[in-house]
């Protein structure tokens, strides 16, 4: 199978462990667990010799239809910061960084490639900017993805006020700036406005046979030539170095990184852990919960996604467990005495 492709490669020792969404840790209202969250995927990804993590995603949720919105915390500034910290911390503590997104303002799916958007500022800093400023300031994150849409007329990846008025200057980001795959649009603007990493750009990991595509990234030959006519200054190159090499030194080029974990039963407690604790109820009168495992009582379980499989999501959403209870089988399990039944509804 080509390293490229999607399809499984047919191993049965590259299981990894089933965690809740983010959404689900936010519904816990704890930042331990979101700790304990980061943590343990941070040595999932140390025991699989990742150097990167593409999480957390900490955009404010506007809309169930946004393609990312489960990858998302909450629609609060506030709780968005008191989880993200304790989840960067937890993953950078096993030299594994975290690649914090979609950074800016990224919250539609439709023409989320194109959209520019447009706010004051009061908007821009006291709802869709206090969880990335945390993040950067209190979590220490050593990575940030730009998003895919346009703000105030430039794209984020490559966008002068959020890369290098705010997140550089003002938060004093020494990490690098990586893009969303395909995001790069504009070679000069990628050099002068703070994008260290072009990722994806025609080429997305899809095929084998790239024909040198990597050489026309806006940032490989086109900027090389800018370079070359003295149209961009070697200091804007040697910045992103540096910030690469800051990496290097901080993950792969460690000398004491921790081995990592995977799969293994602590991880799936703190994955119980979290789905427990996010279960919310609104009301539970006259002590209705939990049910009773009685003789004679019936328990009718209805809708489709009592029996679906949620690991087997397409592109970067998919995931391999070792094991998935289904709410109907874990239903089954815990009531043996009562009569239980299901419809998809």
């Amino acid at each position: 199978i080509s390293r490229n492709s999607w399809a499984p490669a047919g191993l049965d020792n590259d299981f990894a462990t089933y965690y809740p969404a983010a959404g689900s840790v936010a519904a816990t209202w704890n930042p331990e667990l979101s700790y304990l969250f980061g943590n343990s995927v941070g040595q999932e990804a140390r025991a699989r010799d990742k150097d990167m993590l593409l999480s957390p995603a900490i955009n404010i949720v506007r809309t169930p239809l946004g393609g990312r919105t489960y990858e998302y915390f909450t629609e609060d500034p506030f709780l968005n910061k008191k989880l993200a910290v304790p989840f960067i911390v937890g993953v950078q503590n096993n030299d594994v960084m975290v690649c914090v997104k979609h950074f800016a303002a990224n919250n539609q799916e439709t023409n989320r490639g194109t959209v520019d958007v447009l706010m004051d500022e009061r908007t821009l800093r006291e709802i869709y900017l206090p969880a990335f400023k945390a993040a950067i300031e209190e979590g220490k994150a050593w990575a940030i993805m730009g998003a895919y849409n346009q703000f105030r007329g430039q794209y984020c990846c490559h966008n002068e006020i959020l890369l290098n008025s705010i997140l550089k200057k003002d938060w004093g980001f020494d990490g690098v700036v990586i893009t969303d795959w395909g995001a790069t649009h504009n070679t000069k603007e990628a050099a002068f406005n703070g994008l260290d990493i072009e990722m994806g750009t025609g080429t997305n990991g899809l095929t084998t046979s790239f024909n040198n595509a990597y050489d026309n990234y806006f940032m490989a030959k086109p900027m090389l030539k800018l370079i070359e006519s003295g149209e961009i200054e070697e200091s804007f190159l040697n910045d992103k170095v540096k910030r690469i090499l800051r990496l290097m030194f901080r993950t792969s080029m460690h000398k004491n990184r921790p081995f990592g974990r995977a799969n293994n039963k602590e991880h799936h407690e703190v994955a119980r852990k979290i789905a427990q604790e996010g279960i919310v109820m609104l009301k539970n009168e006259n002590e209705f919960f939990p049910i009773r495992d009685n003789q004679g009582i019936t328990i009718a379980v209805i809708g489709e996604n009592a029996t679906r499989q949620m690991t087997k999501g397409g592109g970067s959403s998919a995931l391999k467990p070792q094991f998935e209870i289904s709410p109907l089988e874990g239903l089954k399990n815990r009531y043996k005495n009562a009569k239980i039944i299901h419809a998809k509804g």
